[in-house]
């Protein structure tokens, strides 16, 4: 008799991969099989409030040359299936954990996929772990001692001492003193920016969604680096060092933090770099653009007195953020060092610069390989988008409740408003628009009555929802945010007794805010539960509870809005958080979905000839004055942008090889309103521009309107994950309606499917893949002991309600005939079915009931079946039961 897959593994599988010297246990931490390795915990799966994991992903045996590099994937089959049935899944499994061989088996034949070559071959035994880490290395480039792109590249190792000191194969930090292992995409991640590294790479990005742990990956980076002694080996004469650079104090103190297990008792080589002079004996340097840029006394700026060869590595954190403008000369000056990326965001419009710099030394690759015509682009070292980590399960799941106040569905002309009664104050040498919307309120015009109408709206969900989860509201500016954290702490602080339940996170509040922020991130501290803001929590703030992420702001930017949905994905253990809200009043959900698309969305690369020219002058647009420095850019198709150049000492700028189309000139300069002009350009002629730049106006003046009608107009709190589309109520009550009548276009043909098991699970699973839950609806609509039949039956024919307890109590009264034809012992059984449909419906009406109390005491279904008259009687008993339950006279004409 052929073997299963466990014996088949047991016997077979696990002898052949000891033989190719694989063993099972760890031993020295080297070549070695992980058997039934679980790499994703399974997506949480939201129905209503309800959470349930879905499947995860197990590799039958995850191969490891070392602790540190995992190397290939072994999928096992049964004895007398084909091996080939098996190796799609084992292709699979190794592209997402990054592996370039894969394995299929049944014990006997052993098929191999080489992702290096793209074949496959039939072999007799598993290949040895030092057979596949050189065949990886040769075809990875790492023997050839050059120096150049990804494709091509460095160093050659001694065998010896190869895995101590080669940083790919360098055990990470141990879990005792990290507090972790990383996960199989931070592992990918880690590889990557190592390989680049090692072949001489100097300008490396990694895109990781907020909640992934961009940090912790640098840390294991340069965990290998240095302990290995790789980067000191590249100069022998002096000690490896590190720079990683952030643009605010808390994203620098929690890489501090992260790196802390290079700390030992007696020494700590990590050193926060404060201000001048600079600390030039230590290893590991955290900093802030800011403080590296402060001037001392004679001009000269911090981060000149370092040599520009100080550093080897630099690291930068949010880098979308922070190359560009004043701070790219920090990076400039460290030229010779490698520059690391790190960015939660994929390549957007605004951000084309920052890949254009981090990913020079990429290799271009075809950006949809099925379609070459789209182009070709050059991608991050790795990339790991939020969507992926929601379905792997390591991220936070989400729901969208949408809201719109009427005056922002309808907008607000100020004649209507004064009309209504309103007040209008409108300050001197402000003109008025005709017409204001969604994104110029509180920015230009001043609502307090929309302000309070949507506070109130949130409070009334905040109470339903549970008004202690930590909550994040994102408000226009400092002003606003005071005001939304006035009005929600009016509404809660006495019922609470908190004086701090909602508070304004802002920069204004000083070092006051940053102790609510402190208390606010940390799980186990109640209060505050509400932080409002206008930037500050956008970024780098990690508060792994915070339920709620609240948009009171108009939001343009997919990068912005990433980062902000990003404050909510972490998963939080302490408070049992595994999903987050998102509550939008400002359509800010508009902009989903940029990220968790693949490349792609990105363009063709422009067509030539590329013979136009463009020249223009930037000016200040009231004194005329020429502005020398000011940044600009020509935008030639989306994510292909040609600069940033400086203007120069005449304010001017030249672009030449453009292509003849219309371009987006972007233009911007310290302390002026950034422009993004559309020019035309045209083959073989030069196009000339004059940009003038307004001043920023700091504190500038707003109308404001009191005594504003202000209500609720619509409600959007269904999502249908197929399509993302967001639905009111009624609107998923249509939509509900439509689905059921296409399935069932009479009442009669519902009541027929509803009774037969295996037609009404069909039935039921259709709806649920269309993101119809019928027991959410009983749950929104107060029904929740309505039957779910009737519930269906109401909203498609329009039937009366009924709840599952009159129904049970009407099959009671209108069936004694029915009950009289059992013996006392049946007719207890049938008693007992009715109590538990009375609790849980239909379903427990199926043979698996008698699995469990008190059917189980009683015998289960073979002693019960007996007093039935046999198993045959019993399944004819529970159907009749479902179809009396449910009278055919009901839907009868």
């Amino acid at each position: 008799m052929p073997l299963n897959e466990a014996d088949t593994r047991a016997q077979l599988i696990e002898p052949k991969l000891k033989v190719a010297r694989w063993t099972e246990k760890e031993i020295s931490r080297e070549f070695y099989y992980k058997a039934d390795h679980q790499y994703t915990p399974g997506k949480i799966i939201l129905v209503g409030d309800k959470v349930q994991r879905g499947k995860p992903k197990r590799v039958d045996y995850l191969l490891r040359y070392t602790d540190g590099f995992p190397i290939a994937v072994v999928e096992a089959e049964p004895e007398d299936s084909s091996p080939e049935a098996g190796l799609e899944q084992a292709k699979r499994y190794a592209q997402d954990l990054g592996l370039a061989f894969a394995y299929a088996t049944n014990g006997h034949r052993i098929l191999e996929y080489d992702f290096f070559t793209h074949t496959t071959r039939e072999l007799e035994e598993f290949p040895s772990p030092e057979e596949l880490w050189q065949r990886w290395k040769k075809n990875t480039g790492l023997e050839q001692p050059s120096v150049g792109k990804v494709q091509e590249a460095p160093a050659i190792y001694g065998i010896d001492t190869e895995r101590q000191s080669n940083p790919l194969l360098y055990p990470y930090c141990p879990e005792n003193q990290c507090g972790k292992r990383p996960y199989y995409f931070q592992e990918r991640a880690i590889r990557e920016v190592i390989l680049r590294i090692m072949r001489g790479q100097k300008r490396i990005l990694l895109t990781m969604a907020t909640g992934t742990g961009k940090t912790f990956v640098a840390f294991q980076v340069v965990w290998k680096l240095i302990k290995s002694g790789w980067l000191q080996r590249q100069h022998p004469e002096r000690p490896a060092r590190v720079l990683f650079l952030a643009d605010r104090i808390v994203l620098r103190n929690q890489a501090y933090n992260t790196f802390s297990p290079f700390a030992t008792g007696t020494a700590d080589p990590r050193h926060l770099i404060e201000g001048h002079p600079p600390n030039l004996n230590r290893d590991l340097y955290f900093g802030i653009y800011q403080t590296l840029w402060s001037p001392d006394e004679n001009g000269k700026r911090l981060f000149e007195k370092f040599p520009t060869d100080f550093f080897d590595l630099i690291i930068i954190d949010e880098c979308h953020r922070s190359g560009w403008g004043t701070w790219r000369e920090i990076l400039d000056h460290f030229s010779s060092a490698i520059h690391l990326g790190m960015t939660a965001t994929p390549k957007q419009d605004e951000n084309v610069d920052t890949y254009a710099y981090f990913c020079a030394e990429e290799p271009e690759v075809f950006i949809e390989p099925e379609k070459p015509e789209r182009g070709k682009w050059r991608p991050p070292a790795f990339q790991y988008s939020l969507g992926q980590g929601i379905e792997d399960g390591f991220l936070a799941t989400y729901k969208v409740h949408r809201v719109r106040t009427t005056v922002d569905a309808t907008g607000l002309r100020l004649e209507d408003a004064i009309e209504q009664g309103a007040e209008v104050f409108i300050p001197e040498d402000v003109e008025p628009r005709e017409i204001y919307t969604t994104p110029q309120f509180e920015r230009e015009i001043t609502l307090p009555d929309r302000t309070r109408a949507m506070v109130q709206h949130l409070a009334n969900l905040l109470r339903r929802f549970g008004h202690m989860e930590k909550t994040m509201v994102f408000c226009v500016d400092m002003e606003h945010a005071r005001l939304v954290a006035r009005l929600l702490q009016d509404e809660f602080g006495p019922e609470t007794g908190l004086d701090n339940y909602a508070v304004p996170i802002i920069s204004e509040e000083g070092e006051e805010a940053h102790r609510w922020l402190e208390d606010f991130a940390d799980s186990d501290k109640k209060s505050p539960v509400v932080a409002t803001t206008a930037e500050l929590l956008s970024t780098g703030v990690d508060v792994p509870a915070c339920r709620n992420i609240v948009f009171m702001k108009t939001i343009s930017s997919p990068i912005l809005f990433k980062q902000i949905i990003g404050r909510g994905s972490r998963i939080d253990p302490i408070t049992d958080k595994s999903w987050f809200r998102i509550i939008d009043f400002t359509d800010a959900t508009r902009l989903f979905d940029q990220w968790d698309r693949p490349p792609s969305a990105l363009p063709e690369i422009p067509k030539g000839p590329f013979t136009a020219k463009l020249e223009g002058v930037v000016f200040h647009t009231e004194t005329k004055e020429r502005i020398v420095g000011a940044s600009v850019s020509v935008q030639i198709g989306p994510n292909t942008q040609r600069g940033p150049i400086r203007t120069d000492d005449e304010g001017k700028f030249i672009f030449d090889n453009l292509p003849e189309d219309a371009l987006t000139l972007i233009v911007s300069a310290s302390g002026f309103v950034q422009r993004r002009i559309r020019v035309n350009t045209l083959a073989d002629h030069t196009t000339f521009i004059e940009v003038p730049l307004k001043p920023e106006t700091k504190g500038k003046k707003k109308i404001r309107v009191e005594g504003l009608e202000v209500s609720i107009a619509d409600e959007a709190i269904f999502t249908i994950d197929a399509t993302g589309q967001q639905l009111s109520l009624k609107e998923y009550r249509d939509y509900t309606r439509r689905q059921v009548l296409h399935r069932a276009p009479k009442i009669q043909d519902l009541r027929n499917i509803w009774v037969d098991s295996n037609r009404r699970r069909t039935f039921l699973n259709e709806l649920r893949r269309l993101s119809i839950h019928p027991e959410i609806l009983a749950e929104v609509e107060g029904l929740a002991e309505a039957d779910i039949y009737d519930i269906l039956a109401h909203i498609a024919f329009g039937a009366p309600i009924r709840t599952r307890s009159e129904r049970a109590t009407a099959f009671l009264n209108r069936e004694q005939s029915f009950l009289k034809r059992y013996s006392d012992l049946a007719r207890k059984v049938i008693l007992e079915l009715v109590d538990k449909y009375r609790a849980g419906g239909i379903e427990q009406l199926e043979p698996e009931v008698f699995s469990v109390s008190p059917f189980r005491e009683w015998g289960g279904a073979v002693k019960i079946s007996s007093w039935f008259g046999g198993v045959e009687k019993l399944g004819d008993t529970l159907k009749e039961m479902r179809e009396r339950i449910y009278p055919v006279s009901e839907v009868t004409p």
